[in-house]
């Protein structure tokens, strides 16, 4: 039997990356964890999820204030903000939440961490800092970086991505961004909130067009009042750097427009971090969108896995972290464990949040489904009213047999509301007992109870109902008109 130095190496300390390397090493196997870059935590802590999620707060927070004679309350001469200040703030959530991630951490729990760049000599060695470690398996969590187009001129342009807009000295003035997925509308409507003059070039005919054209409209209104301006059908042509301010030249139609600003924001996409690993030469296969994996996340060496952003299927920090357990399972304990995305929620934090579960409108279409829709909306929630935030709605599927397809959720905390529907539906609850559980008054949860209650109303309170309660009562009917 061959012998390794290790039972199991992590490539990647991201989420995927320290879910298996904190699981492996807990269970008693021998792990190393690979990072390439000088501290732990991946895109999602340094450059992604946390940074963002903190910018969002503080702009909110300063719209709030500009705002404050909506809530009642005396107007306030606000001054413009100094993005050094949030810059400061952002890196301090980051350090907080390092500690968890941290070198020491991991140690602790048994597992070695080493820093650096590998590289695969043999399908279970690697060479990193001038030594060669080997494992009995290997897992691959690499993650993903911004996709840089090949657009004319954008090599000799200055732009920023993801990875520098969260440590900037100073705010832009103004700012293009190439985009409309998440992080674009999140971070147009932050930097909008802040002071930038925002303009969104998109290449289809709506913004976030994973999801359904009635809700992405919704939340493109709530940022067209804020004040981002909008080009969508657009194809940049161009980008160049003439002086002061950057021209990015768009097609929309047969019209083209030259738009200008200070600060161009290239979020279109991901691609995976797959380049100088060797992986082509140990039989690892790949293409351009990420590592091709089975459902047991296993790539075409069985005893190397990968996990998270870098196999291009659900790049959500929270997928990672479901499919490093997998791995984990698959790996150390050698139980045949599959992904199952069915009920895999996700979510836009745009304000109001868009955040959805199952299938959507969109995906029930393309896979010929029978399907009908039931909404509420929360300018019905008497809880969204109080917090003056009634834009928005829910939206549930269902099925011909009246089962849940998928929830859409576009309002107010959506992304917290949606984790009602993710133990609901993965747990095989039924509809009637979401309708009859009490939820607390005024919450936005109500609205929950609500929407999966419409459908059993519209059969308690039926015509036939009301007839045969007549028949065996002899109920008198109205009262009035």
């Amino acid at each position: 039997m061959a012998k390794y130095d290790y039972d199991i190496g992590i490539l990647g300390g991201g989420a995927a990356g320290l879910t298996v390397a904190a699981g492996a090493a807990q269970l008693g196997a021998k792990t190393l964890l690979v990072e390439k870059e000088k501290k732990l935590g991946g895109d999602c802590l340094h450059f992604g999820c946390v940074p963002s999620k903190t910018l969002i707060k503080t702009a909110a927070v300063y719209r709030q204030i500009k705002n404050a004679e909506k809530y009642g309350l005396p107007g306030v001469d606000v001054p413009p903000v100094d993005y050094r200040d949030i810059a400061h703030r952002i890196q301090g959530v980051i350090d907080i939440i390092q500690k968890h991630d941290s070198e020491e951490r991991f140690c602790s729990l048994g597992a070695r961490v080493e820093f650096g760049n590998p590289a695969f000599t043999d399908e279970h060695t690697i060479s990193l800092n001038g030594k060669n470690y080997s494992a009995k398996s290997w897992v691959i969590a690499t993650g993903s970086s911004p996709d840089i187009p090949p657009v004319e001129g954008l090599d000799k342009t200055p732009y920023i991505t993801n990875k520098e807009i969260f440590s900037l000295n100073n705010l832009p003035k103004s700012m293009i961004v190439l985009g409309a997925g998440p992080i674009a509308i999140e971070m147009a409507q932050a930097f909008c909130r802040l002071g930038t003059n925002v303009t969104v070039v998109q290449r289809s005919g709506q913004i976030l067009s994973k999801e359904d054209k009635d809700m992405a409209d919704i939340v493109m209104e709530v940022l067209k009042a804020e004040g981002v301006k909008f080009h969508l059908n657009s194809k940049v042509v161009s980008v160049s750097d003439p002086g002061s301010e950057s021209e990015v030249r768009i097609l929309s139609g047969d019209r083209q427009i030259n738009l200008r600003a200070e600060t161009i924001l290239v979020a279109l996409g991901r691609e995976a971090n797959l380049g100088g690993m060797n992986l082509e030469n140990i039989g690892v296969e790949f293409d351009k969108k990420g590592l091709r994996v089975n459902n047991r996340l296993r790539t075409t060496q069985k005893h190397i896995y990968a996990a998270g952003d870098v196999t291009g299927a659900n790049q959500f920090t929270h997928a990672a972290g479901y499919e490093g357990g997998v791995v984990v399972t698959n790996a150390i304990f050698h139980l045949p464990r599959r992904v199952d995305y069915t009920y895999l929620p996700w979510c836009t934090y745009s304000e109001p949040e868009l955040a959805s579960i199952g299938m959507n409108e969109k995906r029930a279409r393309a896979g010929g489904l029978e399907y009908s829709v039931w909404t509420e909306e929360f300018k019905a929630n008497d809880r969204a009213l109080a917090e003056g935030e009634g834009i928005g709605r829910i939206k549930l599927l269902l099925d011909s047999e009246e089962r849940p397809l998928g929830v859409q959720i576009l309002g107010l905390h959506g992304g917290e509301l949606v984790s009602e529907w993710v133990a609901a539906l993965s747990g095989k609850v039924k509809l009637s007992t979401i309708a009859a559980a009490v939820h607390p008054y005024p919450t936005l949860g109500e609205i929950n109870r609500k929407v999966a209650g419409a459908l059993l109303s519209k059969k308690i309170f039926s015509e036939k109902v009301r007839k045969g309660l007549k028949f065996f009562f002899n109920f008198k009917g109205r009262a009035c008109g």
